[in-house]
């Protein structure tokens, strides 16, 4: 028996590098897999690929509506939601902190600590109804140290730090499991590629080659 047989996964950001590996591992390990995705094609493309027990929704997690149409959506497909992973994040051009304007902090911060905020407080009532389950948020080592010229993204992912700890003192009683990962530096395209508004990728700074944590794409280590 698989770790995850008969259990519903939603994972949010579902098509990214991490996205589409945490989606691949569910997978494999026997869940029915709900593919939360802005890109409706990609997310469609990938639920394809791995058939019969995976699907794909549309979800922009800064958006409640949209939360609660994806939750009804993964109960619909499957019967229930057992984990999500609140996955789906975005990072800010590099800037100085006095260089940075209002409008990318409220952006950054939408996505990485509102986006996870609104997720949690949407999968709760499902959980329950469930019996219990757990929430994984995706953190970042960003998170538990400064770092220079991304101030929108490291005060978002050490707010997550924060909100999952919370949650789990509150949704303990319910048999809910709330935890938080941090992981380094992954050679995906979230550090290939320039992030929105910026010229240079992150990966331009500093090679990710010494780093163990590739994507899917990239043949895991």
């Amino acid at each position: 028996m698989r770790r995850f047989d008969d259990q519903t996964v939603l994972v949010t950001g579902g098509t990214g590098g991490q996205g589409a590996s945490h989606v691949r591992a569910f997978d494999a390990e026997g869940a029915n897999v709900v593919i939360g995705a802005r890109d409706a094609e990609r997310g469609a493309a990938l639920a394809d690929e791995l058939g019969a027990r995976a699907c794909a929704i549309p979800l922009d997690v800064t958006d409640e509506s949209s939360w609660s149409s994806a939750l009804q959506a993964a109960e619909n497909a499957f019967g229930g939601l057992n984990v999500l992973v609140n996955n789906a994040g975005v990072q800010n051009p590099p800037a100085l902190l006095e260089d940075t304007d209002e409008a990318t902090w409220s952006r950054i911060l939408g996505t990485n600590l509102t986006g996870t905020f609104l997720g949690i407080r949407a999968a709760v009532p499902a959980l329950r109804r469930a019996g219990g389950g757990a929430i994984v948020n995706i953190g970042s080592t960003m998170g538990l140290g400064g770092t220079a010229l991304y101030a929108p993204y490291v005060a978002g992912k050490w707010a997550v730090r924060g909100l999952t700890r919370t949650a789990a003192l509150e949704l303990g009683r319910d048999r809910i499991r709330v935890n938080a990962i941090h992981p380094g530096v992954i050679a995906t395209s979230f550090i290939r590629e320039p992030a929105a508004g910026a010229t240079a990728a992150i990966a331009d700074s500093y090679s990710p080659e010494p780093f163990a944590s590739r994507d899917s794409a990239n043949r895991p280590t």
